[in-house]
């Protein structure tokens, strides 16, 4: 489908050596900020007490706030949970002091100003959890990582695959570097978030692949820069008509779906914009770096003499 076209390709393949350099860059930027901020993990991770209470009338949070804070819960993170009589609270580890001791000690303080709080739910998310929900959540992006090369490689050539999982996890750290830069919560809802990114930056790269792979098939006497240029400027329609539909989408989750799908549509929203300039800007160049040539498709064709050998 196409709003329109296109008529002279766009040289995005003469700008490759700025753009890779300014994703150099950005990348350096986010791993700095990693090793020395550090995520900002969420009781999923952290271990902790999970709240779900609701109220007869709307809840006011900063009121909500205010009592948790007052039995020195400062900390806990309080926020919507489907609807506005709905509250969710997440109470941080503390030491020598039990999950069950803290959320009777939160529904007492409530009850004070409102008796009709019920409590709906209470999770207790222990240390070892957490740990485990850390290691579980870094196997999930290996093994990702892994079955994107592997089908890349199957589907093209081992250069497109190296070059997408490079793209892919340039958009999956600089994801990362914002939540570390602005110390946002990484819960578990942000790890599905950095994983749907994944699979959405490399569906992209396959479409754009894949425009690449006809190109050498038809354009046969056509330099590669402009065989790539042709592939990414044929796309360009079909990445504004899927990108767009989806950022619709994802910000209607940013600014309506409240707290609780606020940093899960961030990320989301980060990892769109990221995966349209690398699938363009970063692995494309790649591909001419790693020598990508009409060979890697196309079988020479043999000689009369090579023929005549047994």
């Amino acid at each position: 489908m196409e709003f329109f076209r296109i008529k002279k390709d766009i040289p995005f393949m003469s700008y490759g050596r700025y753009t890779t350099a300014i994703s150099l860059v950005t990348f350096l930027f986010a791993v700095f900020f990693l090793a020395t901020k550090g995520l900002n993990f969420g009781v999923d991770f952290t271990g902790g007490t999970v709240m779900e209470v609701h109220y007869a009338q709307s809840a006011d949070l900063d009121k909500v706030r205010g009592q948790v804070g007052s039995i020195g819960l400062n900390d806990a993170l309080v926020q919507n949970f489907g609807s506005s009589k709905d509250v969710l609270i997440q109470i941080p580890l503390k030491e020598n002091k039990a999950g069950a001791k803290l959320s009777d000690q939160v529904m007492d303080t409530l009850h004070q100003q409102d008796a009709s709080v019920e409590l709906r739910r209470v999770e207790f998310v222990g240390p070892q959890v957490g740990k485990d929900l850390v290691d579980n959540g870094a196997m999930a992006l290996l093994l990702v990582s892994l079955g994107i090369v592997g089908y890349l490689w199957i589907r093209f050539e081992w250069k497109f695959g190296l070059a997408a999982i490079i793209a892919n996890l340039h958009d999956v750290v600089i994801i990362l570097g914002f939540f570390a830069f602005f110390q946002w919560e990484f819960s578990l809802s942000v790890l599905a978030a950095v994983l749907a990114v994944l699979g959405y930056s490399v569906n992209e790269s396959v479409v754009v692949f894949d425009r690449i792979r006809e190109n050498f098939r038809k354009m046969r006497k056509t330099e590669v820069a402009v065989i790539i240029d042709n592939a990414i400027t044929r796309t360009m329609s079909r990445t504004i008509i899927t990108h767009g539909c989806t950022q619709i989408m994802v910000t209607s989750m940013l600014f309506l779906g409240g707290e609780t799908l606020h940093y899960f549509a961030l990320a989301l929203t980060i990892g769109i914009l990221f995966s349209i300039y690398s699938s363009v800007l970063v692995a494309s160049p790649l591909l001419m770096m790693f020598g990508v040539s009409r060979e890697d498709f196309i079988k020479p064709e043999k000689t009369e003499a090579e023929e005549v050998l047994p």
